[in-house]
């Protein structure tokens, strides 16, 4: 069992410390770039405005990081003219100390109407259709809606999606930290298994390895041993490892906003035939996927090639069991899960600066799984891989 075993939770955080080559942050005319590209996008959609809601992409923008609450915060980012910020009064100061950008702010107090002041700003304006953000509640929008009667509503998709599905060399380069840092978090948590240990105690091992490292912990963390393996999000419970478990291990974190998000599996003692046979065509079907992804190709076609030797080898069809029971990748960046997605209809054309988890799984059921989970991003000339893939079912580290 090579780089399994052997070691401590408290030999192997003892190793680690604060990332030795930090990422820069995102820089402010970084982000006026991006404001510029989102006008551009959201005329071509011939809207006249955009709305970008609190979440990941209000820190794209801006650089807040709030989560959306039941109170409207909100950029508004006219085609023409000064973007504007609207947020509850009594949130003002921690609104500045976190705003990345020079936007015009307007308050909304607690027996105010927060649409009111989007309507206001859309009419100022001239503003006859405004883009919304896919992913503002609708609590918001049917309220914009009857605050601006007159005012058109469409998909804002195109230039949200537009602007964060294509990273930029420093959105790559944080990306690149968090990938590193949680496959050593991966490295030293193997190195940690014992017999009869409890899965939370590996989700613990890698909570504090991701802290050690300078990261906020996990952003999740799965350990599934045995049986658990089969279930893609696996089963409830705090399982013991036992001899001869599949182990899965399914964990993140983030490093200023940008995610990572690494699948291992491998075997506790020595594989079996059918756990070799399994993990070499997961491994098979991960590089198939990656030779698939070339510029200009459909997303799809990269979810088509994993299936097809899923399928040479007997397994499937599509989403049959025995086989992959989901896409093969998903995009990734500031959101774990973002447009666009490897998987049959959607059809967007891979180009440089695209990210993406290579993921597809093969599930055995009520048996185990094998999932190898590495990401990699476009460059002009195809796939670069953000982290190396597992090489072997029983040395998962190389």
């Amino acid at each position: 069992m090579k780089g399994i075993g052997g070691s401590t939770a408290a030999e192997q955080l003892a190793g680690l410390g604060p990332w030795a080559s930090p990422a820069s942050a995102i820089t402010h005319n970084e982000r006026l770039t991006r404001i510029e590209k989102a006008r551009k996008l959201t005329r071509d959609a011939g809207a006249d405005a955009l709305i970008v809601g609190a979440g990941p992409s209000l820190r794209y923008f801006a650089g807040v990081s709030w989560g959306g609450t039941e109170r409207l915060v909100a950029l508004l980012i006219p085609v023409s003219g000064d973007p504007v910020m609207i947020a509850p009064f009594f949130e003002l100061g921690s609104l500045e100390a976190e705003l990345a950008i020079e936007v015009e702010i307007r308050l909304w107090q607690e027996d105010e109407s927060p649409t009111a002041l989007v309507s206001d700003a859309c009419r100022s304006w001239g503003a006859h259709t405004l883009a919304i953000d896919p992913a503002l509640p609708f609590l918001f929008v049917d309220h914009i809606a009857k605050s601006a009667p007159g005012l058109a509503l469409t998909s804002g998709a195109p230039a949200i999606d537009g602007c964060r599905m294509h990273k930029s060399p420093a959105e790559i380069a944080l990306m690149q930290q968090a990938k590193s840092m949680t496959l050593e978090a991966h490295r030293r948590a193997a190195l940690t298994l014992r017999e009869g240990m409890r899965a939370s105690e590996v989700i613990r091992f890698i909570g504090d390895a991701h802290r050690a490292m300078g990261g906020p912990g996990s952003t999740f963390c799965m350990v599934q041993f045995g049986r658990g393996s089969a279930f893609p999000h696996g089963l409830p419970g705090d399982p013991e490892l036992r001899e001869g478990d599949v182990v899965l291990i399914d964990t993140g974190t983030t490093v200023q906003g940008y995610h990572s998000d690494i699948t291992r599996s491998y075997v506790f003692g020595k594989p079996d035939d059918e756990q070799r046979r399994i993990w070499d065509l997961e491994k098979a079907a991960q590089a198939a996927a990656f030779d698939a992804a070339q510029p200009g190709v459909p997303c799809e076609s990269v979810d088509a090639a994993a299936r097809r030797v899923l399928e040479a080898a007997g397994f499937g069809p599509d989403y049959a069991l025995p086989g992959l029971p989901h896409r093969t990748g998903h995009g990734i960046g500031l959101s774990i899960h973002e447009p666009a997605y490897l998987v049959r209809g959607d059809t967007t054309p891979l180009a440089t600066g695209m990210c993406f988890s290579n993921e597809p799984m093969i599930v055995i059921p009520d048996r185990f799984g094998i999932r190898l989970e590495d990401h990699f991003y476009m460059t002009d000339t195809g796939p670069r891989w953000f982290t190396e893939p597992q090489t072997a079912i029983d040395a998962p580290f190389g």
